[in-house]
């Protein structure tokens, strides 16, 4: 059999036309085909090669020469069809085109002619209404100048009438022609350089003039004159204030000027500073006064004056800032007599009569006259020189913290404050720059309070709460919170600047001292918890604490010892983290309010993280402990281990004795911590880690010196390995009726520590003669993070004789070579730990200092 091929057939070859991807991919879409002979890729020799496979199937080489040329023939007639297609089209596409040529010429001569005729009857029109418009311009011209003659008419008579009003003082008559001689100017506004109109105009000006000083000379006749005792309101003065009106608003203005001057005159003389009344404890004195005073004013001249003057705001506005004035001035002089208790109750009644006038008037004079001021200058605060003294305790930047309450309150309970009012802070604000006795009498209270909690240097608990088992919250916790509460309300009456910011870096400065003089100093001086570090690194941190001269806050060296807590000081423990918790929670909770109540500006200073530190490392402290004691009442347990003759084991039996020992110890103290601590769940499950990571280390450490071990030895030193799993893993359940299950970190660190425990016995259970490789190769595949010291105690542990020691090392050695700084990794790590923990102590230490 054979194929045909590029030898055997000499197949004619012409050029390909080869389409782009694109083309080829569209022809693809539209003309879909399966014969081989429409495929891009087509080759001529695979063709002929799949019609003849085989010599036998050239037979039949005539029927497919016949068919192909069937093909041929089929395909050229369709390609006839097609071009003799398209020339017909081509054909009626050019007769269309003509006939739509045809057609835009036709519309273009439409549209023109359209056009003409449009500009024609343009043309007619204005010929038809060019006379309309010159009739219409001049009617309005005419229609001008008889309205601009009819003004100046008007302008002349209602001068020469106001004249004579003026001198007859007919003010009810005045009114109208005047108002009538205003609008009428407005109009000969723009014909000022006429000197006609000109001169009206400066008689006009003229006129208003004598017009105001007349009328002010009848108001000082009437209210300063020989019979302005006996002065009774009549309708000439109502008159009068109705030309006012009138007049321009400076007039007005300078009127009620002197009238209000006129009206307080004899507040200023009553409550004058040299005068006993003046002073803050007779406050009272001036609100009750001006009262009165607003009241016969409102009652004798209420018909007197327009209502749109709103005499009587302007009266209480103008009395508000005299009060504010002299008020500052006579605290300046008089500093060193203000107390705390003066002080909050001149603010309490000043901002009790700030409320009543905020519900009694709008303040609209007061938005209109600070428009006016903003339009004319940029205002600014004028302060003088000894009230800028007294300002200078709150120039500094400070910081803050929470809130509390025992303080009297500054606003009655059934007179809200309206803070958007513009009355509010019309005189309170003069008492802004001695807010600082304010200030330093809730710093007093609060040195007070903490000292009354520290005079009990020891915190005893309640009988009920031992035998309950159940650590609450120190009680003076929450009265110093409360104090907070009460303080922070206080202040937020007073101010939310900088006495607020102040107030908040007492409240930082007291919960500093309530967490090392109430909390920290009643901790038991027990040991420092133990850690996992080797005895060098141990050492290590020894001497840094030596060379810089740091211990642990509220531990000493002389305290490092392991003293027995009683369940007193167990409860004692988880009280005072219980309290640091709280704290903690609260602080949190202040700092938020705190930021909520001040002013936006202040809300960077607001920064309680140096608080929260310090309780978090008061609860660090007292976790520490806890394990600390537990581990004490293990020790003994773990020292009966060591001093087991191992070697000498000749049977397997149950747990041993010190395994006992240990869960007794375990299941007499975790149960009761558990129950201290039911309020703080988060920090019991922190306590039960803690002792996971401090007490398998040590337990492992203490493996390594119960050595020689024999096997049975070793087995049984497993299974008290496994027994002291199981009672870990139970640990945070412990004593319970229901089985819960330990939290899953918890169980992490239990299972990693003693699956090691156990590795390390398996270990020592292994053969090692003639294995030497093998049993170096199990150690690394059983402890891979492990370095040459450990390897060491464990050939230790399995009593070889130096020789057999040597060659195992030195088969490890190469094995394991960053294997070595392992544990010094790991103890690097623990000793930043430790020395972060004992510069939070110093810090905390030398700012309570």
């Amino acid at each position: 059999m054979s194929t045909v091929n590029e030898e055997k057939i000499d197949v004619g070859r012409t050029e390909t036309l080869v389409y782009s991807v694109e083309v080829q991919k569209a022809i693809d879409e539209i003309l879909p085909s399966d014969d081989p002979l429409d495929k891009p890729d087509f080759d001529t020799i695979d063709y002929i090669n799949n019609l003849f496979p085989t010599e036998q199937s050239l037979t039949n080489i005539d029927d497919v020469i016949n068919s192909l040329e069937c093909k041929v023939d089929s395909i050229d007639n369709d390609i006839r069809s097609v071009i003799r297609g398209q020339i017909e089209v081509n054909k009626d596409g050019k007769a269309e085109l003509e006939e739509a040529q045809h057609y835009i010429k036709h519309l273009f001569s439409q549209i023109r002619e359209i056009r003409q005729k449009a500009e024609h009857s343009e043309e007619v029109v204005k010929e038809i209404t060019l006379d309309i418009k010159q009739l219409d311009c001049a009617k309005k011209n005419l229609t001008t100048s008889i309205t601009t003659l009819n003004n100046l008419h008007m302008l002349v008579s209602g001068i020469e009438s106001l004249r004579g009003l003026t001198t007859k003082r007919k003010y009810g008559e005045i009114v109208m022609p005047l108002q009538g001689v205003t609008d009428v100017m407005e109009h000969f506004k723009n014909y000022t350089d006429i000197p006609h109109i000109a001169q009206l105009s400066t008689e006009v000006k003229q006129l208003q003039k004598s017009l105001a000083i007349q009328i002010m000379a009848d108001f000082r006749e009437a209210f300063s004159g020989p019979n302005a005792k006996n002065f009774v309101p009549n309708r000439q003065m109502t008159e009068a204030c109705l030309v006012v009106s009138i007049l321009e608003p400076k007039v007005k203005d300078e009127l009620l000027e002197w009238f209000i001057d006129l009206q307080l005159s004899e507040y200023t003389h009553l409550f004058d500073s040299t005068e006993d009344v003046a002073w803050l404890d007779k406050l009272n004195q001036r609100y009750a006064w001006f009262k009165r005073q607003l009241l016969q004013c409102e009652e004798k001249f209420r018909t007197m004056f327009p209502v749109q003057w709103e005499l009587s705001e302007r009266i209480a506005v103008e009395f508000c800032k005299i009060t504010k004035n002299e008020l500052s001035k006579l605290m300046v002089k008089r500093k060193n007599e203000i107390d705390v208790k003066l002080l909050l109750f001149a603010i309490q009644k000043t901002v009790a009569f700030e409320n009543l006038m905020a519900k009694t008037f709008n303040g609209n004079t007061i938005v209109q006259n600070y428009e006016k001021s903003l339009s004319n200058t940029n205002k600014q605060p004028i302060i003088n020189t000894e009230t800028e003294e007294i300002l200078q305790p709150f120039s500094e930047e400070l910081q803050i913290s929470n809130v509390p309450e025992n303080m009297p309150s500054l606003v009655q309970k059934n007179e809200p404050k309206l803070n958007s009012s513009p009355f509010y802070g019309l005189i309170s604000d003069c008492f802004q720059p001695f807010l600082y006795i304010y200030i330093d009498s809730v710093d007093k209270n609060l040195s007070e309070l903490i000292e009354r909690f520290v005079s009990d240097n020891k915190i005893t608990l309640a009988k009920e709460n031992i035998d309950d088992q159940t650590a609450t919250v120190l009680p003076n916790c929450a009265d110093l919170f409360l104090f907070y509460k009460k303080s922070l309300v206080q202040c937020t009456e007073l101010s939310n600047h900088n006495p607020m910011l102040a107030l908040a870096t007492v409240f930082q400065k007291y919960l500093k001292e309530y967490a090392t003089k109430v909390l920290e100093v009643n901790l038991p001086k027990i040991s420092h918890p133990a850690t996992s570090l080797t005895t060098n690194v141990s050492n290590m941190t020894k001497d840094l604490i030596k060379d810089l001269q740091l211990l642990p806050s509220g531990m000493t060296e002389a305290s490092v010892k392991n003293i027995n807590c009683t369940p007193q000081e167990l409860a004692k423990i988880c009280c005072i983290l219980t309290t640091a918790d709280y704290c903690m929670e609260t602080t949190q909770q202040l700092e938020e309010k705190l930021k909520e109540k001040i002013d936006p500006c202040l809300v960077g200073k607001i920064c309680m993280t140096n608080e929260n530190d310090l309780f978090q490392n008061i609860i660090f402290m007292s976790i520490n402990l806890l394990v600390q004691h537990l581990e004490a009442d293990l020790e003994p347990a773990l020292n009966n281990m060591t001093k087991v003759p191992w070697q000498n084991i000749t049977a397997v039996g149950d747990q041993s004795e010190y395994v006992t020992i240990m869960t007794t110890h375990l299941r007499g103290v975790v149960p009761i911590v558990r129950t201290y601590l039911s309020t703080s769940r988060k920090y019991f499950t922190k306590f039960c880690i803690t002792f996971a990571n401090s007490f398998i280390p040590k337990f492992i450490q203490h493996l390594y010196k119960c050595k020689p071990l024999s096997n049975i030895g070793a087995e049984q030193l497993l299974l008290d390995t496994h027994s002291l799993k199981t009672i870990l893993l139970d640990l945070p359940s412990m004593n319970l009726d229901d089985n819960r299950k330990a939290p899953a970190s918890y169980t992490k660190v239990v299972v990693k520590g003693m699956t090691k425990a156990e590795m390390i016995l398996k270990l020592v259970m292994a053969p090692t003669i003639k294995h030497y490789t093998s049993f170096v190769d199990q150690y690394l595949k059983l402890l891979p993070e492990s370095d040459m010291t450990e390897f060491q105690k464990i050939l230790e542990m399995k009593g070889l004789k130096a020789a057999e020691r040597n060659e195992l090392l030195n088969i490890f050695r190469p094995r394991n070579p960053t294997g070595s700084f392992v544990t010094s990794t790991a103890a690097l790590s623990s000793l930043k730990q430790y020395t972060s923990l004992i510069k939070k102590n110093l810090i905390s230490n030398s700012s309570n200092n």
